[in-house]
């Protein structure tokens, strides 16, 4: 099996185009055209990785941070990033980084720590701007089924859980066929009148180039004609950080030896205790602060996330309480997550977990 094959899978579940403008997510090294030999999944790429996945004939490291996240003006040695890449490139190693593509899909790095806390009834905690299209196209009464069952495979259709959604209205389309032309009805070179339904259909913007293509392929006219419009409408799985209930309110300090126990956590640095329940829960694995305004609009009773600044902790306002349980501990399940897709996905294929641990922070007790 082709490197190309993992990565097409993967970009399927959390598109590229899904990253925020200052990541760096995607092939960093390597060539998806290579034969893949084993897959060593990993949250940090680092030269002990990269020894790793030679002793263990992997030649693909799916890693959740991208180890080369600005411009290399230099290549050598002189830092951990360099050295890594190098040792990459000598051994032929592929590096590929799924990074904010993977936190802003709502079954990625964060789902992994809302099941582990058991939550419920879970929802993007914000949404991610410009993720949603609308297509409008024309189409002959008699294929108007068809194009529908077609755009619909492709991905059209979703408002929230309800699938096959669409809006369509009866009328008539005219056109004159020129010289050289196919016209699916009507003589070259006279007005035709075609009795034709309206379709109008959601999908999410990264879907674009495929729904078209689709569309083209079971639209009977030579030339197709369509809108797309880009829309406000907020896409309700795409976006950063979830929120959802614990089954039964539990108090705050039983809620923080939980989160203690369920993580391996040695700390948990947090806000002061608020002396109310905990129910709702909302959290974002890694750096989060920038949530902490919505967790509070949408009445979270804590926030679980990490690399907080010391005046971010007021931010809580005697309102919630913001844990800080670090950011290797927020998201090291994301290596369980990737083994696990991939394996279901691939489940006759050599697809590791590190016996490295990349986590830089150390704690003195």
């Amino acid at each position: 099996m082709k490197i190309d094959a993992i990565v097409n899978y993967l970009e399927s579940m959390a598109p590229p185009v899904l990253q925020e403008g200052y990541d760096n997510a995607g092939l960093l090294t390597g060539n998806q055209a290579w034969e893949c030999t084993g897959v060593l999944c990993t949250l940090d790429s680092t030269e002990a990785i990269i020894e790793e996945a030679i002793q263990k004939k992997c030649n693909l490291i799916i890693a959740h941070h991208p180890i080369i996240f600005k411009g290399l003006k230099k290549i050598n040695g002189k830092n951990y990033v360099e050295k890594t890449v190098i040792a990459a490139i000598k051994n032929d190693i592929a590096i590929y980084a799924i990074h904010t593509n993977l936190d802003n899909v709502i079954s990625g790095v964060n789902s992994s720590l809302a099941s582990r806390l058991g939550l419920l009834n879970c929802s993007v905690l914000t949404c991610k701007d410009s993720t949603l299209m609308k297509l409008f196209t024309f189409v002959p009464l008699a294929y108007a089924d068809k194009v529908l069952e077609a755009i619909f495979k492709a991905g059209a259709g979703y408002i929230g859980n309800y699938s096959d959604c669409s809006f369509g209205i009866d009328g008539t389309g005219t056109y004159k066929a020129g010289e050289g032309t196919d016209p699916f009805a009507g003589k070259i070179g006279t007005r035709h009148a075609e009795p034709e339904t309206k379709i109008e259909v959601l999908f999410p913007a990264h879907l674009e180039k495929n729904i078209i293509h689709v569309l083209k392929s079971v639209h009977p006219y030579e030339e197709v004609a369509y809108d797309l419009i880009n829309l406000a409408n907020e896409h309700p799985g795409i976006g950063a950080g979830l929120i959802g209930q614990l089954p039964e309110p539990v108090s705050e300090t039983a809620f923080l030896s939980k989160l203690k126990e369920l993580f391996g956590l040695k700390v948990i640095r947090h806000s002061a205790l608020t002396g109310k329940p905990i129910q709702k829960v909302a959290l974002c694995g890694g750096a989060g602060s920038f949530l902490i305004s919505k967790a509070l609009a949408l009445g979270a009773d804590v926030f679980v996330t990490a690399d907080l600044k010391y005046h971010e902790f007021f931010d809580a306002n005697d309102r919630l309480v913001i844990c800080d349980i670090g950011h290797y501990e927020s998201e090291q399940f994301t290596i369980n997550l990737l083994s696990d897709i991939l394996r279901q996905k691939f489940p006759t294929f050599a697809v590791l977990k590190p016996d490295t641990q990349t986590n830089p922070v150390n704690y003195y007790f």
